[in-house]
């Protein structure tokens, strides 16, 4: 099969579409031929060299695909072979084929396309796991989301306004926080030009938000704190403004704040199944009515992974990008 390697660590350039051996599934796995597959900010890092892939995984770059299963593992009872699926995975996805748990394997939700579908699974997963799961936002609340224009952002629009919550976004320009309003959005902050903490607590009448979903860390970890509720919980997903630096611990105690983090590649296979039905069972009926949807930016052929890994680190694009075997 044809598959997108690192050449070696660096920029997109790195990226070559190259002829590998097909994966071997082992008894509780797929193998699907991949319809497509999503980009994500984690993929840029392994590329550079920052993110390695965890011990087992596959060595190419891709979180999630969608496709049609080719061969079921003899301990696969779910799925059968024709199946049309999209799945969660360790990696492999940047390929025309991928090995990937059976656990991990979601139906395609009726109304999406097998191609569009590509981009379900991560996002989907990274926000009911850390959002809901962990944090408990309920019907409500008020749910501060930073890069609401991102992959991830404009899922979480979608799922938290669906679930009954008041959404905030932060986004660096006019045309991606209007993009967020159309979503759903309730306030929609230009982080180039306001001061999120000032406005979050304008429009809460002083109190804060309850649940703020942060992929920045560092650099807005205490204007975070500031800006949360009594019992706020920040949950942290991402390092994009670094990952060390100092906060004021007197910000925690008065207001009873819960600080979390995760990643979702690094969990076990048990705790991923177990994400991916909570999702099949939560998330996928709002997805079938038509409540929350994929929104994809642009498709690239494998071949230009490199350009695709251009536009996501331009932050340009709105929802995410999809490469195309």
């Amino acid at each position: 099969m044809k598959a997108v390697v690192i050449t070696t660590a660096g920029g997109p350039e790195v990226l070559q579409l190259q002829q590998v051996n097909d994966p071997e599934i082992k008894d509780d796995e797929i193998l699907i031929k991949v319809e497509a597959t999503a980009l994500n900010r984690a993929d840029t890092f392994q590329r550079n060299g920052s993110y390695p892939p965890p011990k087992g995984a596959s060595p190419y770059l891709g979180l999630e695909c969608s496709g049609t299963i080719q061969a079921v593992g003899k301990d696969v009872s779910r799925w059968k072979v024709g199946d049309q699926v999209c799945a969660l995975l360790n990696g492999g996805g940047y390929a025309e084929k991928v090995a990937v748990h059976g656990g991990h394997v979601l139906p395609i939700p009726p109304g999406v396309s097998l191609k569009d579908a590509a981009g379900l699974p991560e996002v989907a997963c990274t926000v009911w796991s850390t959002v809901f799961m962990m944090s408990r936002l309920s019907a409500g609340e008020t749910f501060l989301v930073h890069g609401g224009s991102s992959g991830i952002g404009t899922f979480a629009i979608q799922i938290a306004k669906n679930k009954g919550a008041t959404v905030y976004v932060t986004a660096g320009s006019e045309e991606k926080l209007a993009f967020c309003k159309k979503l759903g959005a309730d306030v929609c902050i230009n982080y180039k030009r306001e001061d999120f903490v000032a406005r979050a607590k304008e429009e809460t009448g002083g109190k804060g938000v309850d649940v703020i979903l942060d992929c920045i860390g560092a650099s807005y970890l205490q204007q975070n704190l500031d800006s949360l509720n009594f019992d706020g919980r920040l949950f942290i997903i991402g390092f994009q403004g670094g990952a060390v630096t100092e906060i004021k611990l007197n910000t925690l105690l008065p207001k009873r704040l819960t600080v979390q983090g995760a990643a979702l590649r690094p969990r076990s296979t048990e705790n991923k199944a177990m994400v991916v039905t909570e999702v099949e069972k939560n998330v996928w009926p709002a997805v079938a009515a038509g409540k929350v949807k994929p929104i994809i930016y642009k498709s690239f052929p494998l071949s230009e992974a490199g350009e695709a890994h251009r536009l996501m680190e331009s932050s340009a694009h709105i929802g995410k990008i999809l490469l195309v075997p």
